[in-house]
């Protein structure tokens, strides 16, 4: 029997969660996704892979970008989340997208299929990147522009760091391993467009994408979104009592209040965006 990759199985239990965010997920990412389609150059008519979409998202929205004379391929390992993607494109009068469960590392389409390939805060997460651009590269034709969005480093992010410091404080965790599939496997400038160079893109273009990750959220509403959608978080969670729990979501509430003017969330967002052309 083969062994279930570990991080396929943690997105599974965790498609639930962002299938239930998905419109505020959606929301809070409108700018990255328009950073984008600019970056990779997409217009009507195109072609597009969306590798590791989700639910839906940045497929959908380049959808309505290309028209009704391109088509977008939206694609995930989870069938939760393809299906959750298919019913938002129907619920969206979308005709022009497609969709296929598969892994990024193993794309079920010819050679040359599409005008851009891209993936938005997934590529963290695959078991081989090279690998996996290789992949991406293979089914973009040739001029082609593969497009990668991933998350700067966490201590620039208070989306992140918040959290995160917060449970420093209540739970004991070793060290990440920088290589390992992990939100800020990325995070060092230069690591990604590496990745694309060895995988055999050419004209590898990275910069960073500022932004600010807004919401119509208070603070104990984001910490129930952190705290559902991350598999870590709820593994940690889980270990602790009721009143720990209780305490930490107090310190998260006061730790970003900061970023709640208005009591609607607020946070400057630091991401990466790389490039590369077949």
């Amino acid at each position: 029997m083969v062994e279930e990759n570990p991080v396929l199985q943690c997105w599974k239990e965790n498609a639930r969660y962002w299938v239930q965010y998905s419109d505020m997920i959606r929301a809070m990412f409108v700018p990255l996704t328009a950073a984008m389609i600019e970056q990779a150059g997409i217009d009507s008519g195109h072609e597009v892979l969306d590798v590791a979409g989700g639910a839906g998202e940045p497929g959908l929205t380049i959808a309505e970008k290309v028209g009704p004379t391109g088509l977008v391929t939206c694609t995930d390992a989870v069938a939760e989340m393809v299906e959750a993607a298919r019913h938002e494109a129907a619920r969206r009068g979308l005709a022009n997208v497609q969709f296929h469960q598969c892994t990024a590392d193993a794309l079920p389409f010819p050679d040359n299929s599409f005008d851009v390939t891209v993936s938005r805060l997934g590529i963290m997460f695959v078991p081989d990147p090279v690998a996996t651009v290789r992949e991406m590269l293979r089914v973009t034709k040739p001029g082609g522009k593969v497009a990668l969005a991933v998350w700067h480093k966490s201590e620039i992010n208070p989306f992140c760091y918040v959290v995160s410091n917060v449970m420093a404080r209540h739970v004991n965790a070793p060290p990440a391993d920088p290589d390992a599939p992990n939100a800020f496997r990325f995070a060092e400038t230069g690591k990604l467009s590496r990745v694309m160079t060895e995988a055999g893109a050419t004209e590898v273009d990275e910069r960073e994408v500022t932004f600010n990750i807004e919401a119509p959220l208070s603070p104990l509403q984001f910490w129930t979104m952190r705290s559902q959608t991350s598999d870590t978080l709820r593994e940690k969670l889980a270990k602790l009592s009721t009143g720990e729990q209780a305490q930490i979501a107090r310190e998260v509430e006061q730790g970003v209040q900061e970023f709640f003017p208005h009591n609607q969330m607020n946070f400057p967002a630091h991401m990466i965006l790389v490039t590369g052309k077949k």
